[in-house]
């Protein structure tokens, strides 16, 4: 040692030079993981709004696809619409496509895509492959990025549609596809305004080794990036990022850090090139070191006291043993006994409140990794079963023995939390108070302004709408009124209960609340009486659209304590034009329109017009005249032959009733009918028919002319009346002669006992009932299992289109099985050509009638029409020979 005076000198600045190169590679492996910590998590936020945003917008066409599978025969309009509202949302759709059975019907926005109307994906070899994987596998399928024709990139989106309204529910209906576009994706995700990292993204192309990127520099993929995958449906998409700068950047304190290194490093060295000079100045720090220890002293005498007044608990930790020493102070507030010598880690833990235990030993551990300054707030519970809260402070060291050491302090703030636990509820109380306060001000002031029942506001709240709209300066000239009344709700309250009523009040308030633009405005006036006022102005037929859907709606029924509900409803429309005309004159229109609407049958909407007035002069002009001609006997049968459809011969023949009038001739039923229903005297005109129809009957019998059975429209108002049956019976008909035609639109209600009671008579006199127009009304397979008819009469509406629709040809063809399957004959009325008769025969119509054979004449030109036959002749030239049927 003596021959080497510099020798430790010289292996502490070995040890140094190499601590110091194992710290600064330390220094920069840290500053790269913080780094890259940093760049993940950027890149997992843009991954989120990428990907959030590309399944938003699938969600959104997947709500589009659930109405058109529920409306698989949706039009133009109310697609449009519906394209309408999912482009009020922040999303990045272009266009959307419908396509049944693979070709374009449907697309919205429809300016400027005219031209993909049409389209068949199957005749398209680029989009063939996808549509078909749509349809094969029933899952979305997203395809992208791609070049848009429109310009720009883009991703398609195509998604399976099974109609869930068609006999065969869950059929293959088509597609729907969504092209949204990738520029409005990266502006929306906010990709390029991120300043810290460059990103790249990448499609899942096996071609290369980091696949072929579509957005972002390439490069990124080859510089260790960070990377995520973005799940699109089946595709799945790779995004990376790295710091703008590249990883090798420096942190910023290096240099500051590589200082520090150098100067410890140096004052470790100093020591030992100056042991020399130290050890003579021993003496002189012995010296100073009793001072020091005399100053220490008095320093911890000040500290015992001070800590003593305050009531400091001290603790000291060695990280090495685990051992804890508590001060007498420390001891008392744990709870621990003073027998007790030695205390470790465990000891504190096991008195920590469960809840607070977590978080407390994460906050020291927290500690011991950092070796800086501890501060926490927590719970303990004493052996005796009390709660304290406990507030610590503490600075971590090393000591000289390099053993990793806490020294702190505790103290009880129990009264402190307590104190502010009972601030805090005060304050809430409070708070709470005022928030009832004005809830209850609100509420006064709602229920003043609406009505209980319904929710909905009340007469007195729509004044107030109409004086706002009428006092309103600059305001739009344009208002409408409509005037809504519930058809059957006095019946639905004198037959099941004003409970009952009360039902079909809320859910009639719920129908206008979900047909309605939220700044429109609906008011409950009355009993069954609602008013809607809107500014929209009336373009391509809004109202009545509007109407047409508030009447389905109330016109479906709702169960009540077991029983089917239809209320219906019909609407009065008034419009105003002119600022100058009054609101409470077109609140008068909407009553005369809504009068009308009930005086032309209910269920339906009228608008007000200037005719309005006259019309109502005209009806009731009529309604005299009626009542004239039935004192008269102006009214008549007319009798239209059916025929069966494999041997052409006269199978029956259905009465009509017709109205002689003197000064405007023959009128049929268009022309007076509606206003006979008005008058209730619609039964009246059914038993003229039935018995000029009888009389005929008679007379064809005895000039040799048989045939089967002659068909009679009954009216429901005449199925109503209780003395229906005694005098049928009266009449000593032939049992199967007659058959009652019964609408499909009348209500076979099983609670109906006056109905379902004269239905049954007249079967026992031998009187057999058909369906006519079925297919237009709301008669379900139970009621026909119920009534059991005999014959069921397909609607015109359904049979004209068939030799051009094959979808209302599979429509006419379900009808018809449905018949065989309940040994129910099938009618086809309106059959116009000898085309639509032979067709019909084909797929198994047992009887038609229609213009292609004969129209509806008198009983003299009936009876020679049958005894000429000539409608053999004009079959055969047509169609060809009739089908026999043999037993």
């Amino acid at each position: 040692m003596v021959n080497f005076p510099y020798l430790p000198a010289a292996i502490m600045l070995v040890v140094v030079i190499l601590t110091g190169m194992f710290a600064d590679n330390q220094k920069l492996r840290i500053a790269e993981e913080n780094l890259r910590a940093q760049v993940t998590e950027q890149l997992s936020l843009v991954r989120s709004r990428v990907e959030g945003k590309i399944n938003g917008n699938v969600e959104l066409i997947q709500g589009l696809v659930s109405v058109i599978e529920t409306e698989p025969n949706m039009s133009q309009a109310r697609f449009n619409d519906l394209g309408y509202r999912i482009f009020q949302n922040a999303s990045q759709i272009r266009n959307i496509a419908a396509a049944r059975n693979m070709v374009v019907n449907l697309i919205y926005p429809l300016r400027g895509n005219e031209k993909v109307l049409g389209l068949d994906y199957r005749n398209r070899i680029k989009q063939r492959d996808g549509v078909e994987r749509v349809r094969a596998t029933g899952k979305i399928v997203i395809v992208g990025p791609l070049d848009l024709v429109q310009g720009g990139r883009g991703i398609i989106v195509r998604y399976p549609v099974f109609s869930q309204t068609s006999p065969y529910s869950g059929r293959f209906w088509g597609i729907v596809s969504a092209v949204l576009d990738l520029d409005w994706l990266y502006r929306d995700s906010h990709i390029a305004e991120n300043r810290t990292i460059d990103v790249a993204i990448a499609d899942n192309s096996p071609e290369g080794q980091y696949g072929i990127p579509f957005y972002g520099d390439g490069a990124v993929f080859r510089s260790r990036p960070v990377e995520m995958t973005i799940d699109l449906a089946q595709e799945k998409w790779r995004i990376a990022a790295i710091p703008k700068g590249g990883w090798e950047r420096l942190p910023a304190d290096i240099w500051w850090f590589r200082g520090a290194s150098i100067a410890i490093g140096a004052l470790l060295l100093l020591p030992m090139v100056w042991a020399g000079r130290l050890t003579a100045e021993r003496q002189r720090n012995m010296a100073d070191l009793e001072r020091g220890k005399e100053a220490l002293r008095v320093l911890s005498q000040r500290l015992k006291i001070a800590v003593t007044s305050s009531r400091t608990g001290i603790w000291e930790y060695d990280a090495a043993s685990g051992v804890l020493v508590w001060d007498e102070r420390m001891r008392n507030l744990y709870g621990v006994s003073a027998t007790q010598t030695v205390c470790t880690y465990h000891d504190w833990k096991k008195v920590l409140h469960p809840e607070d235990c977590a978080r407390a030993e994460e906050e020291f551990d927290a500690v011991l990794r950092s070796v800086g300054a501890y501060q926490s707030q927590f719970r303990i519970v004493t052996a005796e079963g009390f709660v304290r809260h406990v507030r610590a402070i503490g600075q971590a060291y090393m000591s000289p023995a390099g053993t990793l050491k806490i020294v702190g302090v505790n103290w009880d703030v129990s009264d402190d939390i307590r104190l502010q636990q009972e601030l805090l509820e005060a304050k809430r109380r409070a708070e709470q108070q005022n928030i009832e306060l004005e809830q209850a001000r609100l509420l006064m002031e709602h229920n003043s302004l609406h009505d209980a029942l319904t929710k909905l506001p009340n007469r007195r709240y729509l004044d107030q709408i109409l004086a706002q709209k009428s006092a309103a300066p600059n305001g739009r000239a344009t208002l409408t009124v409509l005037h809504i009344d519930l058809d059957r709700f006095k019946e639905i309250n004198d037959t099941l209960g004003h409970a009952a009523g009360d039902e079909i009040l809320k859910h009639t308030a719920e129908v206008l609340r979900a047909s309605l633009r939220p700044e429109d405005f609906v008011a409950r006036i009355g009993g069954d009486e609602f008013v809607i006022i809107s500014d929209m102005p009336e373009a391509g037929g809004y109202y009545q659209r509007l109407s047409d859907r508030i009447i389905e709606a109330l016109g479906q029924p709702i169960l009540f304590e077991g029983h089917e509900c239809r209320a219906g409803a019909s609407i009065g429309i008034a419009v105003r034009t002119d600022a100058c005309e009054r609101n409470d004159e077109l609140l008068i229109n909407a009553d005369i329109a809504l009068y009308e609407a009930k005086r032309r049958g209910r269920n339906r909407c009228e608008f007000f017009t200037d005719m309005l007035r006259s019309s109502v002069v005209h009806t009731k002009q009529t309604a005299d005249e009626i009542l004239r001609g039935l004192e008269a006997g102006e009214f008549l049968a007319y009798y239209q032959p059916q025929f069966d459809a494999h041997t052409l011969e006269i199978s029956g023949v259905e009465a009509l009733v017709r109205w002689d009038h003197p000064t405007k001739g023959i009128l049929p039923p268009a022309a007076f009918l509606k206003i006979a229903e008005s008058l209730n005297v619609v039964g009246t005109l059914d038993q003229i028919v039935l018995e000029q129809a009888l009389v005929h009957f008679n007379q064809w019998t005895a000039h040799d002319l048989a045939i089967p059975k002659v068909s009679v429209n009954i009216s429901a108002q005449r199925l109503h009346n209780p003395h229906l049956y005694e005098r049928v019976a009266a009449l000593g008909l032939r049992p199967g002669s007659v058959c009652f035609e019964l609408l499909e639109s009348i209500s076979f209600d099983e609670h109906d006992e006056t109905l379902i009671g004269n239905i049954h008579k007249l079967k026992s006199l031998g009187i057999e009932f058909e369906i006519d127009d079925f297919g237009t009304g709301h008669a379900s397979i139970i009621s026909l299992l119920k009534l059991t008819p005999r014959r069921l009469k397909i609607d015109r509406q359904l049979i004209k289109p068939i030799l051009s629709s094959s979808t209302e040809r599979q429509l006419v063809e379900s009808i018809i099985d449905i018949g065989k399957a309940c040994a129910i004959e099938i009618v086809a009325e309106g059959v116009e050509t000898m085309e639509h008769a032979a067709m019909l025969r084909d797929m198994g119509c047992d009887h038609l009638q229609g213009y292609a054979f004969a129209r509806p004449m008198s009983a003299a030109d009936f009876l020679d029409f049958a005894h000429r036959r000539a409608w053999f002749a004009a079959y055969e030239k047509a169609a060809g020979p009739p089908r026999l049927q043999w037993a």
